[in-house]
């Protein structure tokens, strides 16, 4: 009886994680890190649109088709989904969480700190917010078509142009593809210390990836609503 109550009360290992703050930097890192890998494989994908409709359409169905014949169509998608969205919802709690305790810990404002933290930094919060709002904005505009007027279910490439040949659309993508940027800028530099990757030599070395991931993911993104809007995408 006396052992029962004593492993009843001990913390279980996922509880003890979570309170930690090591355990929310590492379940943030690690969220990240698995949108990080979705949002490369998207670009990749996106980029098709430049070999026109036939080869992006192919890979829309493609992606739907995955799994078959043990999947049915489109399963592989809604099997990916709940994951992507438990790692957004990790990913957005541990940072407020985090950011909390922080203010905690340090209730009073340093000025030569706030000096030396960069405008991905400070903008990490707003940036996470206009990511949130774009995704649902993208499902609607992209996923269920609810938003975009001239969709038709089962044309991606055209729903594709349709909806970045409105003002609205191209200005929100992009302005969420920057957000991106900064976040990644920023969330793969704090993932590598998190996880302890880097050191006094590798730091140069991860800057510059980070650095150079966060411009080739924003300048790719970027690239298609621009190429509609100039008519190289048609």
């Amino acid at each position: 009886m006396a052992l029962a109550t004593r492993t009843e009360r001990s913390p279980s290992l996922i509880g003890s994680v979570w309170r930690s703050t090591v355990g929310k930097k590492t379940i943030m890192a690690v969220s990240g890190a698995l949108m990080l890998g979705y949002l490369i494989a998207h670009l990749a994908g996106n980029l098709k649109v430049f070999f026109g409709a036939d080869d992006f359409n192919g890979y829309a169905h493609w992606l739907r088709t995955i799994g078959a014949p043990i999947l049915h169509h489109g399963w592989f998608l809604w099997l990916v989904r709940p994951v992507l969205l438990a790692a957004v919802v990790l990913h957005g709690i541990t940072a407020y969480q985090l950011s909390r305790r922080d203010r905690a810990a340090r209730p009073h404002k340093y000025v030569h700190q706030r000096q030396r933290q960069s405008y991905a930094t400070r903008t990490m919060r707003w940036g996470g917010v206009i990511l949130t709002l774009f995704i649902v904005w993208h499902i609607l505009d992209l996923t269920t078509l609810t938003v975009n007027e001239r969709a038709e279910e089962g044309h991606p490439y055209e729903n594709l142009v349709a909806s970045f040949n409105t003002w609205y659309g191209n200005t929100i993508y992009i302005t969420a593809m920057v957000a991106v940027g900064l976040h990644v800028r920023h969330g793969l530099w704090s993932a590598a210390q998190t996880l302890g990757m880097n050191s006094a030599r590798s730091d140069r070395a991860l800057k510059a990836t980070a650095n150079g991931l966060a411009l080739v993911m924003t300048c790719g993104f970027i690239s298609i609503p621009v190429s509609v809007m100039l008519g190289l995408v048609d």
